[in-house]
């Protein structure tokens, strides 16, 4: 498993209505898309949950690297190019996932949404040199086993960034108003074609 974001942070002014019709217009272009076990459509907007900003940030959990290629070098991300400029693709090795208390009753291999999700956190945490390692991605692992107990919680991840040393725990919610510490996120769309194929638990 692969997690990636981009974030589009959008002036103050800006009418984040334009983001809810593009994604009500293109979101479920991604519903059955080769390779993609999950991706949540996510928006924050200034002065709700506390957010500093408007802002479009879509997170990906990818079940192969080839799916996530043929997304970056594909239409879609161009797409995003075009009408935003190229972001910084932030991207974590994946640790767990986890499916959560609220998760749909439907087939698992459904390209639907598993349910209506309301809401996303994401909670990242610098990692202290004198970490060791190992334990930390266990603990990690197992925050992600609880976090999925949550009342609310449709599914969760857990993942790190070798790169800048940065844990990441992130969760989506049946709810708007989610427990937890972290970044609040609104979820507009939830594609989830290969959600099924999502190894659950330790990826190690």
């Amino acid at each position: 498993m692969h997690a990636m974001q981009y974030e589009i942070t959008l002036p103050a002014d800006y009418d984040m209505g334009i983001i809810r019709n593009r994604v009500a217009a293109k979101g479920h272009l991604l519903d059955n898309y080769p390779g993609l076990g999950a991706k949540a459509y996510l928006i924050r907007e200034r002065g709700v949950a506390e957010s500093p900003v408007n802002q479009y940030a879509p997170f990906y959990l990818w079940n192969t690297p080839e799916g996530m290629n043929s997304f970056l070098w594909g239409p879609g991300f161009q797409g995003i190019i075009d009408d935003f400029g190229r972001p910084e693709v932030q991207h974590w090795t994946g640790l767990a996932f986890a499916e959560g208390a609220a998760r749909s009753t439907m087939p698992a291999k459904s390209a639907a949404p598993a349910m209506p999700a309301a809401s996303a956190i994401r909670r990242r945490t610098p990692i202290p040199a004198r970490a060791r390692l190992g334990d930390l991605a266990t603990e990690l692992v197992h925050d992600t086993e609880q976090l999925a107990l949550e009342d609310g919680v449709i599914y969760a991840a857990a993942a790190i960034d070798p790169r800048t040393w940065e844990a990441l725990l992130f969760s989506v919610w049946d709810r708007e108003s989610p427990k937890g510490q972290g970044d609040v996120f609104q979820v507009l769309h939830l594609s989830t074609p290969e959600r099924a194929l999502l190894p659950e638990g330790q990826q190690w």
